[in-house]
């Protein structure tokens, strides 16, 4: 009987020999199977947040992504939470505690040889992007008094940008 070869993992280095020396590679997954495993790890995390886990520290948090390396061994799982620091803070150290089972968990749905190491990242995209919309709309408001009136109405007392640039001033960026 003929010796069984070995199949090549998709997180591991490969070796080859080449004129003696022994030479080692990343081996890169296929995109395709990288957006996969990616969606299926967002998916198997919301779930175990949402039905599994009983810490009443894991309300209105959202899974937003989840990034693997090229060569599979880690990934990062973005989330945000809906609330203040303090909130944050909470979801932080619920998911730092619940960590290992959610691990568990999503590595029985992937399938693969070697499960990737994942780690929590916050992300504030959402609520940036929410405070852009808001930002957007004071603009177009103010365009709107512009446009009816004639004249710009004087700014707001807080003013960040004032502050900013008055900074800048000093610093010796803007002359």
């Amino acid at each position: 009987m003929a010796p069984r070869a070995k199949r090549a993992d998709a997180g591991a280095l490969r070796a080859r020999r080449i004129f003696g020396f022994e030479v080692r590679e990343n081996v890169m997954a296929n995109p395709r199977v990288k957006a996969r495993l990616e969606a299926r790890i967002v998916e198997r995390a919301a779930h175990c947040l949402e039905f599994e886990i009983k810490d009443p520290r894991a309300t209105f948090i959202t899974i937003v992504r989840a990034e693997l390396s090229s060569d599979l061994t880690s990934g990062k799982i973005y989330y945000s939470v809906l609330g203040d620091a303090a909130a944050r803070s909470k979801a932080m150290h619920m998911l730092a505690s619940a960590a290992g089972f959610i691990q568990r968990q999503v590595g029985r749905v992937l399938e693969m040889r070697r499960m990737p190491h994942l780690t929590w990242v916050y992300d504030d995209s959402i609520a940036e992007a929410a405070r852009m919309s808001d930002v957007i709309q004071q603009a177009l408001e103010r365009d709107k008094q512009i446009q009816t009136s004639g004249t710009a109405p004087p700014p707001p007392p807080d003013a960040e940008w004032k502050d900013e640039y008055e900074q800048s001033v000093d610093e010796g960026e803007i002359e």
